[in-house]
């Protein structure tokens, strides 16, 4: 072989050898690029979806208020935690009571309400899913809700009969009606079965929350508002009552 041949042949071979790994080095970093793209990209899509959750769920709470008002306009209060039997034994949730006022007339037709939510006459309503009513960041059984009325001797809600708008003196936007509980209160959207004063002082870091931080509530005047964790015992009980005379401001 010429001296000119075998220079042309290392030239070639090196610039093979050059090319396969410049292409193997390519590759590598390309690969290297899309693992870091899609370690940064899962987070913030997680959070976009946790956004989306939340967003649903402040709706689902928009929607009870407006359902809550459409009653008290048609009946001239708002509905009782729940109805009773003639010997006061709780037969219907408030959230029963609402179904008309959320596009759920036929439902709410098909109850008996003389008898018990979990009455074997009531058994269709009983199996059925109300969208409203199930938090889309709660896993578990679509039957079951975590929201839940404030009930109180001095809540807006309570047993057999309600307070009137009138009667809401601490101000609507500073009153808390419904809560949005941890999952592991959730009770069957029927059932008569609502949050006292303990469950809502008694949120805090360690409770089980739906969302980070805290939980939506809904107030009397149909916003919702979001509630942290560390929110200080004196306001949430100033929060949960309808005339004491306290002002809460920000929360």
């Amino acid at each position: 072989m010429s001296i000119r041949n075998a220079n042309r042949s290392g030239v070639v071979n090196s610039l093979s050898r050059s090319r396969n790994g410049f292409t193997l080095v390519e590759l590598l970093v390309v690969l290297a690029i899309i693992g870091v793209l899609i370690a940064f990209l899962l987070p913030s899509e997680r959070r976009a979806s946790e956004a989306a959750l939340r967003t649903q769920c402040k709706n689902n709470l928009k929607q009870i208020g407006l359902a809550l008002h459409n009653y008290h306009d048609a009946f001239g209060s708002f509905p009782p935690a729940y109805t009773v039997d003639a010997n006061g034994k709780p037969l219907h949730s408030w959230r029963t009571l609402i179904l008309p006022y959320l596009d759920q007339k036929p439902l709410y037709e098909k109850l008996d309400l003389s008898k018990p939510w979990n009455d074997p006459a009531n058994e269709v309503a009983f199996k059925t899913i109300v969208p409203t009513y199930s938090c889309p960041s709660t896993a578990g059984e679509r039957t079951k809700t975590t929201y839940l009325a404030v009930v109180t001797p001095n809540s807006c809600l309570r047993p057999k009969a309600s307070a009137k708008l009138s009667d809401v003196t601490d101000g609507s936007n500073e009153t808390i009606v419904v809560i949005e509980a941890d999952p592991d209160q959730a009770v069957h959207w029927m059932e008569p079965k609502d949050a006292d004063e303990s469950l809502v002082l008694g949120i805090g870091p360690n409770t089980k929350h739906a969302h980070v931080g805290g939980m939506h509530t809904l107030l009397v005047d149909g916003s919702v508002r979001f509630l942290s964790e560390k929110t200080d015992e004196p306001i949430r009980r100033a929060l949960i009552s309808i005339a004491k005379g306290d002002e809460v401001g920000e929360f």
